[in-house]
């Protein structure tokens, strides 16, 4: 009975960022051998930062020659910038309450950004950010307000989310170059409305830049 409990319990540990990140890493070189296609890939990225436990991650990549365990140990940071060091993986949130939030200039990219804004606006700028992290999340939610973000436009935009009275008005796309970050944003859009667009002229430098 003590090895069947601590069997059933091993699904349900919890998973760090850094496990997040494996996966993500996985999921990337999947997409790029073409086993897995854009719409697919788009799909799993998402799951995987919504993912609490390991059990709702393995089920992601399971499919996957590199997929059936993910090592443990920890996750590599490959920066985009010659200035970067090790990041923190702890989420950036973005809270505006019948107010303005605002996210802009030279700042480092965290792997997940949470924004909120009930009657309120939130601006996130990315043009000028770090990108630390290959996958980054960005989960915007606006409740009578708005979320506007504003991205570079050699990285590769992918949307998972909902407007419901509202408006979620995301323009995909993917950049030719391989080693490009991908922003994933996410969450709803409640009689409000969230707009992401990558800025023609604005681009991330430095892209293979190993440390």
């Amino acid at each position: 009975m003590t090895k069947t409990a601590g069997q059933a319990a091993g699904p349900a540990l919890r998973a760090s960022d850094a496990d997040r990140d494996r996966t993500a890493d996985i999921l990337r070189e999947a997409l790029a051998e073409g086993r897995l296609t854009a719409e697919e890939h788009a799909e799993r990225i998402g799951a995987v930062y919504e993912a609490r436990t390991h059990g709702e991650l393995e089920p992601l990549v399971r499919d996957l020659p590199t997929g059936r365990s993910i090592p443990a140990g920890p996750a590599p940071v490959r920066p985009h910038d010659a200035s970067v060091r090790p990041a923190v993986h702890a989420a950036e949130n973005l809270i505006a309450v019948f107010g303005g939030a605002a996210r802009k200039g030279r700042w480092r990219v965290r792997p997940r950004t949470n924004a909120f804004a009930l009657f309120g606006g939130v601006e996130i700028d990315l043009t000028e950010a770090v990108f630390e992290h290959r996958e980054v999340v960005i989960n915007a939610c606006a409740v009578f307000g708005g979320i506007e973000i504003k991205l570079p436009e050699n990285i590769s935009l992918r949307c998972t989310g909902t407007g419901i009275f509202g408006g979620f008005d995301v323009r995909t796309g993917d950049d030719a170059d391989p080693d490009a970050p991908v922003v994933m944003v996410t969450g709803f859009a409640l009689f409000g409305g969230v707009e992401a667009r990558r800025r023609r002229g604005k681009r991330l430098k430095n892209l293979r830049t190993a440390n």
